[in-house]
This record gives C-alpha cells, sequence and structure tokens, in this order.
C-alpha cells in the first residue's frame, strides 16, 4: 500500500449470506479464507447478525469487512467484501441477490419458502459470485439461467405439493382464458 493505492482485482466479495431471524444460517458461501472453519464462520455470521438484526442501516463496517445487507419478514441477507472495496458495487450484488430469491420464491420471501426452493437459491448465488468474482448482476438472467421447470418433471417424482401447484395454475389459465 505505498501512496495508499490498492492493486485492483476482480475478487471483490468475500461472502454472501442468508440468516434467519434468529441469526440461524440458512446459506452462507465464504470465497476466501479468512474464516477458513465452520466454527469461525458461525461465530462471525453471530456476530454480524447481532450488530445488524436492530439496525435500520444497510451498510456497516465490521471487523474490518464492509457488510451490506437487507431484511425482509424473516430473512436477512448479507454480501461482505473487504474493507476497501466499492460498496455500491457490493449493493448491486445484494440486490442481485435478493430480487433472484424473490422472483425464485414469486414474491414470498421467508424462511420455508426459501427451503422449500433452497437448491435454486444456491444455484442462483453460484451464478452470482463464483471464487469472490461477481459474474452476473442481473437478476432476471441469474433466475433463469437457475429455471428449475416443473413441467418437465415426470408426475410420479413430483411431490404432492408441486403436483397440487401445478394443478392450481392449470386451473387458473383455464379460467382465465
Amino acid at each position: 500500500m505505498d501512496g495508499g493505492i490498492l492493486e485492483p482485482s476482480l475478487y471483490t466479495v468475500k461472502a454472501m449470506a442468508i440468516l434467519d431471524n434468529d441469526g440461524n444460517r440458512m446459506l452462507a458461501k465464504y470465497y476466501d479464507d479468512q474464516f477458513s472453519t465452520a466454527k469461525e464462520q458461525k461465530q462471525f455470521e453471530k456476530n454480524l447478525f447481532n450488530k445488524t438484526h436492530r439496525a435500520n442501516s444497510e451498510i456497516i463496517m465490521f471487523e474490518g469487512l464492509t457488510c451490506v445487507y437487507k431484511s425482509n419478514v424473516d430473512l436477512f441477507f448479507y454480501v461482505v467484501g473487504s474493507s476497501q472495496e466499492n460498496e455500491l458495487i457490493l449493493a448491486s450484488v445484494l440486490n442481485a441477490l435478493y430480487d433472484a430469491v424473490n422472483q425464485i420464491l414469486r414474491k414470498n420471501v421467508e424462511k420455508r419458502a426459501l427451503f422449500e426452493n433452497l437448491d435454486a437459491v444456491y444455484l442462483a448465488v453460484d451464478e452470482i459470485c463464483d471464487g469472490g468474482i461477481i459474474l452476473d448482476a442481473d437478476s432476471t438472467s441469474i433466475v433463469q439461467k437457475v429455471a428449475i421447470r416443473t413441467d418437465d418433471i415426470p408426475l410420479g417424482e413430483q411431490t404432492v405439493a408441486q403436483v397440487l401447484q401445478s394443478a392450481k395454475e392449470q386451473i387458473k389459465w383455464s379460467l382465465l382464458k
């Protein structure tokens, strides 16, 4: 850091996490070795949640890291970068994550719906960021890439809830015609 100029890097995101309203991990992905063990990661998440769950802001400097976050009903979404990272870039990643999850869960962003669609949400996280490098920040293209089409799943492999949801949609569309 001679003269205060940093070397540019594509590795902008250190972690992405979704926690419930008790601070428990729903989903977390770490992209460097700063928190190398699961115990360190969980402790960081718990401390971060305790610092942010009552706050009304969107950004915080925490343990030498820049953290941007957003909450909705019973979930907290976090994107973490280094202390020198541009907050607007981290905020765009956070918005892409939140909007993609919102579209995947059909605007029903809550803990139960997240668990039911956890596979698609993990795919969305992987589409947004790989190894700390931002790949995509457009939620619409992310959702299109991870779209899991229930139409293509054979009826015998669908759950009862999926079959009922499919039947509801078919009835709704037949009534709208």
